[in-house]
């Protein structure tokens, strides 16, 4: 957890509730996949466990009012009408957020699932996944790995290798970032080491799946075609087609499609280009990860959204905070335009 994050739990666990809940606005929250079990945690950090997340739904259901993304223009207009209106949202389209959504059927809460859709056509996995199970699980050794500038040494400690490794491949353009995570794909599976563990996790839903969740009432938006971030290194060509083609896919394949959200999403992953394209590709309204309060001031295709902890004890007092953050959004996105 970051210290930010951490920071603004105990902030919001020390002060009343009562001024915090006059402070509140309304709030996007986005989750990845639910997991009965979580097997290997340094590759399924994305995943919460059924009962942490049940917990959050049923604080979400006991303390806010949560709204199908239908309502988001209307809050829009008048966020100080709407201080606990809360849209939930799930991003990737991993085949275990069928397990959320018998949670959030039960508490008859709404929710809306992005999906990046070329893996829902292939079932091929994350690529960040894909590099992480390879600096991870890979034999020791020396790796030479195309667009990856020095060789990336692997032994007993792994940690801090991998991270450098992913934030150093993280701004790769979309060509150049799948021939270094098919390389690596590759030389874990020469080293003997492909299947192991259970990473069932992993899966990405199907079409008749994703038609199944929206046949129970669950909206489908977009999180681009291949699960790669729409940073200022992108070639435009490819920002056009991770903007236009999910939405080509979803509505040939499940029906209206009008949201989208940005992979990773956070301050560097999403450049002026990107959310022109998304904006042109016909979509109302696009989500980033950046922390904040919903408004219609902001541009309503670089809109903030809060990723949920994998527990979250304290919402009551945390999400009315997340106003803070909206000056540093205001700057981002004057930047951009």
């Amino acid at each position: 957890m970051s210290l930010k994050r951490k920071l603004l739990r105990q902030a919001g666990a020390l002060l009343p509730a009562g001024l915090l809940r006059s402070l509140g606005r309304p709030v996007a929250l986005f989750f990845h996949g639910v997991e009965r079990r979580i097997a290997d945690p340094a590759l399924q950090f994305n995943h919460h466990t059924l009962e942490d997340f049940h917990a959050i739904a049923a604080a979400l259901k006991a303390d806010f009012d949560v709204a199908p993304l239908t309502d988001l223009g209307a809050v829009l207009k008048r966020p100080e009408r709407h201080r606990r209106t809360v849209f939930l949202m799930s991003d990737d389209g991993y085949a275990n957020t069928q397990l959320a959504a018998d949670v959030l059927e039960d508490l008859h809460l709404p929710w809306t699932l992005f999906v990046s859709t070329e893996h829902i056509d292939t079932g091929a996995p994350n690529p960040m996944f894909q590099a992480r199970r390879f600096l991870h699980h890979a034999p020791d050794g020396v790796y030479r790995i195309p667009h990856v500038p020095e060789p990336i040494r692997l032994n007993g400690a792994r940690a801090a290798v991998a991270e450098e490794t992913i934030h150093g491949i993280r701004f790769l353009p979309a060509d150049a970032a799948r021939e270094t995570i098919g390389a690596m794909a590759a030389a874990l599976g020469r080293g003997g080491a492909a299947d192991n563990g259970d990473y069932s996790s992993e899966r990405f839903l199907t079409w008749d799946e994703l038609r199944g969740l929206a046949a129970r009432g669950v909206a489908i938006g977009a999180h681009a075609h291949w699960h790669w971030a729409m940073h200022p290194r992108e070639n435009p060509e490819m920002l056009r087609q991770q903007a236009a083609m999910p939405r080509q896919r979803i509505e040939a394949e499940v029906g209206p499609c009008r949201t989208f959200a940005y992979p990773f999403g956070n301050k560097r992953d999403v450049s002026a280009l990107a959310w022109r394209a998304v904006r042109d590709a016909g979509y109302d309204y696009a989500f980033t990860t950046m922390s904040g309060t919903l408004s219609a001031r902001q541009n309503p295709w670089l809109l903030p959204r809060y990723g949920l902890a994998l527990q979250e004890p304290n919402m009551a007092g945390t999400l009315p905070l997340l106003r803070l953050g909206n000056p540093r959004l205001a700057r981002w996105q004057r930047g951009l335009n």
